[in-house]
């Protein structure tokens, strides 16, 4: 079967299982930005600009995952995280959100600071071990080795 072939047979399995499903409707998203304006105390234009098709989902991962409180990640950490990689894409609204929202969340300026630094460590280092095409079996095997060694030297009280 040629390529183009293949790709018509694919294009038409997946129009026919399409076929049966049903997108979001005008009154999920009006739903949904309901729930935001509930939420956030109103809807951020970013949120009216998303497809209405995806808005309900877009919000039950932002909500589910970043707003909630009883994940496994506290609310700093998560926006650390987000900072740390919002400065790795880089992205200017995504720091000033993940800054913001971190210190709303007791993130001190050290912290954040901390944060960025360990972003350009692991972008430097990642840098140099792709570039250098450092075998990634003795890479594991170095990993485990050193983090063992470390384990065995640790005070007892280091362990939280």
């Amino acid at each position: 079967m040629s390529s183009i072939t293949s790709r018509s047979v694919a294009a038409a399995a997946i129009a026919a299982v399409l076929g049966s499903w049903s997108p979001a409707r005008a009154q999920d998203a009006a739903a949904t930005y309901h729930d935001i304006q509930a939420t956030l105390g109103s809807v951020p234009t970013f949120f009216t600009l998303f497809p209405e098709e995806g808005i309900a989902g877009a919000w039950a991962e932002f909500k589910t995952v970043q707003l909630n409180p009883h994940s496994a990640l506290s609310g700093k950490e998560k926006e650390l995280i987000g900072l740390a990689v919002a400065a790795q894409i880089p992205c200017t609204y995504c720091i000033y959100f993940h800054t913001a929202a971190a210190k709303a969340n007791g993130a001190t300026d050290a912290e954040i600071r901390e944060a960025v630094a360990m972003a350009a460590i692991s972008r430097h280092w990642s840098t140099v071990l792709n570039g250098m095409q450092v075998d990634l079996a003795t890479f594991k095997h170095e990993t485990d080795t050193v983090l063992r060694a470390a384990a065995e030297h640790a005070p007892a009280t280091a362990a939280k």
